[in-house]
């Protein structure tokens, strides 16, 4: 079984910053992660190669500085690491996104399952796995919390739902999003952390992946981010003290005009 996942390197959540004189996210100065649902789709796409055999590919659309991330994919368990990386590609947005790994993952060759986070925790629009299953041509199941069983054409799945799970089966070649749910990541072996330090990664760019210049980057995104901002502070906050009763008594007081 082949298996590709796809990664990406966000800003770290906990020093998210926004430029007050442009107004979008400060990415200079702020540490950059893998995106925290792509680590579980990492972890559980090594789980079955793992229990099944086979080889993981990780890919990442990015810049240079990306490969930081793929070395640490290695030390969790991937087989090899892929960069699409050119200067062609940047402002892309999901849709131009998209196309590019869709032409990426052409250029990498025949697999059978590819695992995405549920969405990236900088943009959270959960858009590029589908649309990427979707140019592909293949079947996609979203939100996967559990893989039940691993058959030899293909998966049954739990997939999150509002109000429980839904159980379905897929044939391969098929892409699954998954939450968090889905497991625990391990924690990068020293075997692992040794093997990344020598590991080559591939990187390919828009030549290299056949890439129409008017479908990539800010030419092939129809969608654009005008401003990125905070929303407004809410006024008329109330701090109620004393004993739970009384806390109480103060809040039934207040509600009572809105009544």
């Amino acid at each position: 079984m082949k298996i590709i996942v796809c990664i990406k390197q966000v800003p770290d959540a906990k020093d998210v910053r926004l430029d007050p004189e442009t107004n979008t996210l400060a990415r200079e100065g702020v540490e950059s992660i893998m995106n925290p649902y792509d680590q579980h789709a990492l972890e559980e796409a090594v789980r079955l190669k793992e229990q099944h055999g086979g080889e993981v590919v990780a890919v990442t659309m990015g810049p240079p500085q990306a490969e930081e991330m793929l070395r640490q994919a290695i030390t969790c368990g991937a087989d090899e690491v892929v960069l699409v990386s050119d200067r062609a590609f940047a402002g892309a947005d999901t849709w131009a996104t998209s196309y590019t790994l869709e032409n990426a993952l052409k250029a990498i060759g025949e697999y059978d399952l590819i695992l995405c986070g549920k969405q990236a925790i900088d943009g959270d629009t959960a858009q590029v796995g589908p649309g990427l299953a979707t140019r592909l041509g293949i079947p996609f199941i979203t939100c996967v919390q559990k893989i039940r069983e691993a058959r030899e054409n293909g998966l049954v799945v739990e997939r999150m739902m509002d109000d429980g799970y839904d159980v379905v089966a897929v044939e391969y070649p098929a892409l699954l999003t998954v939450v968090k749910d889905i497991n625990e990541p391990r924690v990068p072996s020293l075997k692992g952390k040794m093997k990344a330090k020598k590991a080559v990664i591939r990187t390919l760019s828009a030549e290299d992946i056949k890439a129409d210049p008017a479908c990539i980057g800010l030419p092939g995104s129809p969608t654009k981010v005008v401003k990125v901002f905070p929303p407004e502070p809410r006024g008329g906050r109330a701090v109620l003290q004393g004993t739970l009763d009384e806390q109480l008594d103060q809040l039934v007081e207040k509600l009572v005009p809105y009544l």
